[in-house]
């Protein structure tokens, strides 16, 4: 009974990074769960009895997306050289734009924003902001208003990277990019 536990949790695991990557490049709406199932080397049967559907499968994704963010903020956290309020932020920042190097996790994000009509991945999106929201303000020590620009400023980091932003010849390019530093 462990093994096929573990070997269930295992196939879990590999269906959720493959969710992430396959839900990244067309979303929740244009992938079928066969598409996921392909990309983790499992039987799309076998993906059904994992998740509840493509929905299931879908906001587990988007769960797991989230709590690499919120372990990247932790991670920034505990380097911070300024351990003020505003140093621990820009650390945390810092570790951020090196996860959402990764497009994947990003566009994830982006995706699910988009699929926000759906109750299931609204109430995903939420549960993510606030596991995020609840660490940037425990570990940062910083009030509202600092963890508010500090996520406002994480979604305009969003902007820059999906659209490719960052080497524009425009005015308005250049205002929207100051100070923005990604990996």
């Amino acid at each position: 009974m462990t093994a096929t536990r573990s070997t269930a949790q295992a196939q879990r695991a590999l269906a959720v990074a493959s969710a992430v990557r396959v839900f990244a490049r067309s979303g929740y709406h244009a992938t079928p769960v066969a598409a996921v199932a392909t990309e983790a080397g499992i039987s799309p049967a076998y993906v059904f009895r994992l998740f509840d559907g493509k929905l299931g499968l879908f906001t587990a994704a988007l769960d797991h997306c989230y709590s690499l963010v919120a372990r990247a903020l932790r991670e920034g956290a505990e380097q911070a050289a300024d351990p003020s309020p505003a140093g621990v932020l820009d650390a945390m920042g810092g570790a951020y734009a090196q996860l959402i190097a990764d497009r994947d996790l990003l566009m994830l994000q982006v995706h699910a924003q988009s699929s926000c009509d759906v109750p299931e991945i609204r109430d995903a999106v939420r549960r993510g902001l606030a596991l995020v929201t609840q660490t940037a303000t425990d570990l940062s020590g910083a009030g509202p208003d600092a963890v508010q620009r500090f996520l406002a400023y994480g979604q305009l980091c969003h902007l820059v990277v999906t659209a490719d932003l960052h080497d524009l010849p425009h005015a308005w390019a250049d205002t929207l990019t100051h100070g923005i530093r990604h990996p």
